[in-house]
């Protein structure tokens, strides 16, 4: 996923590479990076970098990803890849936990119709509801989650395919 500040500051290409227990590794512009994440109570995270902790808050919404470390926040949006906004295809062709968690909702049901924007599902994670809204007009193709479920960071829980005029 490629972020930008909101503030017109830098773009980052960001992929969490891999994510078990309390260890993560995460791809930033290519680089690797090694951290330690323990999940507080209250929601937020400590995060172990370098021989230092930090105290960390995030969320998504439908529109950017916001980050709290100690007094700092930060506010990223997605930047668009390929093709401009409104082009036709898919933005994103299956829906993935970005964290573990737990799906709470699901609005939607195979072969449902959906537009950008549209809430797919609702997944708790550290106490906090993210809702996971279609990146782009698309078909449901498969729902793979129930509601209730336990899922880890990064499953596959529905397959979208573009929307067709026979759809």
């Amino acid at each position: 996923m490629k972020l930008k500040r909101t503030d017109g500051g830098d773009e980052f290409d960001v992929e969490i590479v891999a994510h078990e227990g309390e260890k993560i590794r995460v791809r930033i512009d290519g680089r690797d990076v090694d951290a330690g994440v323990h999940l507080s109570a209250d929601g937020g995270a400590v995060i172990a970098l370098g021989g230092r902790r930090f105290r960390v808050f995030g969320a998504k919404t439908r529109d950017s990803v916001l980050v709290t470390m100690g007094p700092a926040s930060f506010e990223f949006e997605q930047v668009e890849e390929g093709r401009a906004r409104g082009g036709r295809g898919l933005a994103a062709h299956e829906i993935v936990a970005p964290m573990p968690g737990k799906v709470l909702r699901i609005m939607v049901r195979d072969n449902d119709e959906v537009h950008a924007g549209d809430p797919i599902l609702v997944l708790e994670a550290m106490k906090m509801e993210t809702t996971l809204s279609a990146e782009s007009p698309a078909r449901i193709k498969r729902v793979l989650v129930s509601e209730g479920q336990m899922v880890d960071h990064g499953v596959v829980m529905v397959e979208l395919a573009p929307v067709t005029p026979d759809s």
